[in-house]
């Protein structure tokens, strides 16, 4: 495993903001809308929740190996404020890696080359914005309050040593936190019960 986490390591956030470029992980705007992606390629396994993307445009992806990103869920109806989608049957093991794009306001968990979760997040206000970068989970949390704001966390993945982490939040129109990153509830549980101390979340 140790292998594996090291290997996965190695990724920038360079890399995986050109995946995202590269139509990989599709954008939403305020009114958050996940448009269907495009139609598999026609080597592509048969498999109605997931479209392949193809090994030509995954080389061309600058610094991500060949076979980085191999599917991504199939999302057919917008995605708003509260959504999430869970799907991870049949797909094989591989490290968990999460990447957060505050502009689109989506999550999206992998396992290995493999897109198996997505949902519409909160982030930061303005005044108490969300930091980009790359951060391993540093710990796990089932049940916190926040002593500075007097706030219910459940579910938190701590990323930072001052308090920023992805926890349950009433994920909604017009909201932000101070910070972390709000996912809606049953999102949350699946992804603390998945993703291990250690395992990267890149925000961009």
């Amino acid at each position: 495993m140790a292998d594996a986490r090291s290997g996965w390591g190695r990724w920038t956030l360079r890399a995986l903001a050109a995946a995202l470029l590269a139509g990989v992980i599709a954008r939403v705007g305020t009114d958050p809308v996940r448009p269907a992606p495009a139609p598999a390629v026609a080597t592509a396994p048969a498999n109605p929740d997931r479209v392949f993307t193809s090994p030509r445009e995954a080389i061309a992806l600058s610094g991500v190996p060949a076979g980085a990103v191999e599917s991504v869920l199939k999302v057919s109806a917008p995605m708003h404020y509260g959504d999430a989608i869970w799907r991870e049957a049949g797909v094989p093991a591989g490290p968990i890696w999460v990447r957060v794009d505050r502009r689109s306001q989506i999550l999206s968990v992998f396992r290995g080359p493999h897109e198996i979760g997505t949902a519409v997040i909160l982030y930061g206000a303005p005044e108490k914005p969300t930091p980009a970068g790359r951060y391993p989970v540093l710990g796990k949390a089932a049940y916190h309050i926040s002593r500075t704001y007097n706030a219910e966390m459940p579910y938190t993945l701590w990323l930072t040593r001052d308090g920023i982490g992805i926890h349950a939040g009433n994920v909604r129109e017009g909201a932000a936190t101070h910070g972390c990153i709000g996912v809606p509830k049953d999102f949350a549980r699946r992804l603390f019960d998945l993703v291990q101390v250690g395992d990267p979340v890149v925000i961009v």
